[in-house]
């Protein structure tokens, strides 16, 4: 097939790339591995795998010795590295056969693959290990093509199967990955010579060539091939999930409904552990939850098992009319709660039915996935990533049943069988060999101020202890620098000018809409003014009112009004300085706004404590390294009014404090971490991060 005639698939091998690596075939591996994983509808993050076989010098033997190189365990094709791939003796891995003693021995034999392995710096070996190395080929491919899913979740897979490839393409049905499917793929074979590719049912692909570029080719066409016979049969067919039963929103509607509903659904998400949210309106998922069939396709769950140890076993569907107004948080909740109850229930019987006598205990029974027809899917895990991609399986899944409806029917995994995957003591050992989770994992903070000096380190700090963050600021070129050093999973930024009802409402929304919600809000934006009181102007003092005060008042209403929504409780911080405590020249002005963020933040912990939102002060002093505050004419006006040079301000405030200690941004930012990480139990109080000042204790 010619790779320009390509429809279904990108074709993205770059000749001029390839020629680069030479004969390199664990470069060309790596190399095919990235640009398969590059294109969401051949496998989703960390989904299939790849492998290529090389022969290497034996370092104990000094002879030739076959070597199998393989995706590792957890690893994702598309970000595929050397340090991410295992190594192992082909010949000692086909050797394993002969240990082998059924499929109630499946969880030894992967134990038994590190004795298997020639390079000593390989990540752990896959579940898929033996799927590749029993097989004889170069190269191979393991992949979740939603087309090829389709036709392996069809009814009369098989025949399909024939009716599509003839006697090129094998087919072996549904078995849990391990030795044994290895074993299967390779009597499949040995009973078709010739094939180009076996079918998994409900599950994926196999597929292989002699060089990397032929086996690369070989998965495209096969996935193509696949592609275009759905299309034709839904062509045939004239409509897709019996046509649609609800009518999609306007975008801007959607989004609207969205920012309404994320806070409340991460909240009843969030029964067990805090959540992290993800919006999703794409066309393809439109098209599914507003179709006449969404309520008997989406509880059969999904077929492959990439799909639901991510997704769960099934999505929960709210019976919400999206026109409705959703303002009412209360009567909304009402609406909701029952459906999350029961759909923890239903999950509770999942589990007590399918259970084994040796199982894990019960995980999460809250949903993954929720749809609502009109407006689209929403989806909530640990972090903003694993949310993002449980929405990218789902809809994986999504295209997986149009495809097999068009074919004949869907068919799910039996619940079982489900169980088993999903519950499996491998994952299970999997899961608990994570990395433990950072203090503020699940968690959402909204940074003002972040472009520069205490805000950013602000920001830095919390993304580095696992919050996801929202940086504002008022300056987006230097927003923009802020924002690059995150990945979009991780931050995003919203312009905010704190002074503007609006603007702070805007900022808010790009934190639901990004994240789901929030749960800690700094407010860090500032700026000083140090004049005499006879050159000190009304603009001056209502700008320092508007920026600090007002500022502070608006983030707090914002900040409340979702916290209340989520029911999870919440931090907001306010960095205010020594100077609303101790009195000095040239100041009133700044000393004044900065005396009121602070009682401003004694009332509101008064106000906000019985729904559990903290409400705190850092006080910094004399920051002057790294801060934006201390660039220009308050610096100036810091230094006449002591009677020194600005080059001497650093050493002078250094020497004042007890400590003797300089002052910087993130020592304010381990003062706000300290808050809403190591202290829960504190609220209403002052904590003065300035190398002490005898002159501003609190008490």
């Amino acid at each position: 097939m010619n790779p320009n005639k390509f429809k279904h698939v990108d074709y993205l091998w770059d000749k001029k790339k390839a020629k680069a690596l030479g004969e390199d075939q664990l470069a060309l591996f790596l190399y095919r591995s990235n640009i398969l994983g590059a294109d969401l509808r051949i496998t989703n993050y960390g989904g299939g795998n790849t492998s290529c076989k090389t022969i290497e010098k034996d370092p104990l033997t000094g002879h030739d010795a076959e070597i199998m190189w393989i995706k590792g365990s957890g690893g994702d094709i598309g970000t595929l590295t050397r340090s991410g791939i295992a190594g192992l003796y082909t010949e000692r891995l086909r050797n394993l056969k002969k240990t082998y003693n059924g499929l109630a021995d499946e969880d030894r034999m992967v134990g038994l693959f590190s004795h298997c392995i020639f390079d000593l710096e390989s990540r752990a070996p896959s579940i898929d290990t033996p799927l590749h190395g029993l097989l004889p080929f170069a190269h191979i491919d393991h992949l979740h093509p939603d087309a090829l899913i389709a036709i392996a979740a069809a009814e009369d897979s098989k025949k399909v199967t024939q009716e599509i490839w003839g006697d090129t393409m094998g087919w072996v049905p549904w078995q849990r990955p391990g030795f044994d499917l290895g074993l299967q793929l390779e009597k499949c074979l040995a009973e078709n010579p010739g094939i180009r590719g076996i079918v998994l049912g409900s599950h994926g692909l196999f597929t292989w060539g002699d060089t990397s570029y032929e086996c690369y080719l070989n998965s495209l066409e096969v996935i193509e091939q696949a592609s275009a016979y759905i299309e034709q049969k839904i062509h045939q067919k004239g409509s897709v999930f019996g046509g649609e039963k609800s009518a999609s929103l306007p975008p801007e509607e959607r989004k609207e409904k969205a920012l309404k509903l994320m806070p409340i659904l991460r909240g009843l998400c969030s029964s067990e552990n805090r959540m992290v949210g993800h919006f999703d309106d794409s066309s393809a998922v439109l098209t599914f939850v507003n179709s006449h069939d969404l309520n008997r396709l989406a509880p059969m769950g999904t077929s492959c098992p990439d799909h639901f140890l991510r997704t769960k076993i099934q999505p929960l569907v709210l019976h919400l009319n999206p026109t409705d107004d959703l303002s009412d948080t209360p009567k909304v909740m009402a609406q909701l709660e029952p459906s999350f109850e029961e759909y923890r229930k239903q999950y509770e019987e999942y589990y007590t039915c399918c259970k084994r006598p040796n199982s894990p205990a019960m995980r999460d029974p809250n949903p993954v996935i929720i749809l609502l027809p009109g407006v689209g899917l929403f989806s909530y895990s640990k972090d903003k990533q694993t949310a993002r991609v449980a929405a990218e399986f789902y809809t994986n899944a999504i295209n997986v049943m149009r495809g097999a409806e068009a074919i004949t029917k869907y068919t799910a995994l039996p619940r079982q069988e489900a169980f088993d995957i999903e519950y499996w003591l491998l994952e299970e050992a999997k899961l608990q060999r994570m990395p433990k989770e950072k203090p503020l994992s699940r968690k959402v903070a909204l940074v003002t101020g972040a472009g520069g000096g205490i805000g950013k380190a602000i920001a830095q700090k919390l993304a580095a202890e696992g919050a996801n963050v929202v940086l504002t600021d008022i300056s987006v070129p230097n927003l923009t620098d802020a924002v690059n050093e995150y990945s979009k999973d991780i931050a995003v930024m919203a312009q905010c000018d704190v002074t503007n009802g609006a603007s702070i409402v805007s900022a808010f929304n790009e934190a639901i809409l990004s994240f789901g919600g929030v749960d800690i809000v700094v407010h860090s934006a500032g700026l000083a003014i140090s004049k005499p009181l006879e050159e000190h102007t009304l603009a001056d003092w209502q700008l320092l009112q508007n920026v600090l005060v007002q500022g502070q008042f608006e983030l707090a209403q914002q900040s409340a009004q979702i916290m209340r929504k989520q029911k999870m409780g919440g931090d907001i911080i306010s960095i205010a300085s020594k100077n609303g405590l101790v009195s000095g020249p040239n100041n009133v002005g700044y000393g004044t706004a900065k005396a009121a963020q602070q009682h401003m933040v004694r009332l509101l912990a008064a106000e906000l404590g019985p729904d559990h939102i903290r409400v705190n002060t850092v006080n910094p002093d004399g920051v002057i390294v790294g801060s934006k505050i201390w660039e220009g004419a308050w610096a100036e006006g810091r230094a006449k009014a002591y009677g020194i040079t600005v080059d001497e301000l650093p050493a002078h405030y250094a020497k004042r404090n007890l400590l003797n200690e300089i002052i910087y941004p993130s020592d304010i930012a381990d003062g706000v971490f300290a808050l809403v990480a190591i202290l829960p139990k504190s609220t209403g109080n002052t904590l003065n991060v300035d190398g002490g000042m005898a002159s501003a204790f609190v008490r």
